[in-house]
């Protein structure tokens, strides 16, 4: 498990946010990180992994939409 205090593990997982969403305010990605700090499982983690693997289902539907089944 990360040791970090849960204020410094959260930025560290807002600031892996931003690096994702640029323009989304920098508030709203503190705010998804705190509830990404109540998960058990992603807690356990350091911040740029948990921020990593919660945002897979959003860059695996940004890549389907990019290349929809059956285009070319």
């Amino acid at each position: 498990m990360d040791q970090r205090p849960g204020t410094e593990w959260i930025a560290a997982c807002a600031h892996r946010l931003h690096r994702h969403w640029r323009t989304v305010d920098p508030l709203e990605l503190e705010a998804v990180a705190t509830d990404i700090s109540r998960d058990q499982r992603l807690r356990a983690m350091r911040p740029s992994e948990a921020a990593t693997e919660w945002l897979k289902p959003v860059e695996s539907a940004h890549v389907h939409s990019l290349h929809p089944a059956g285009g070319c």
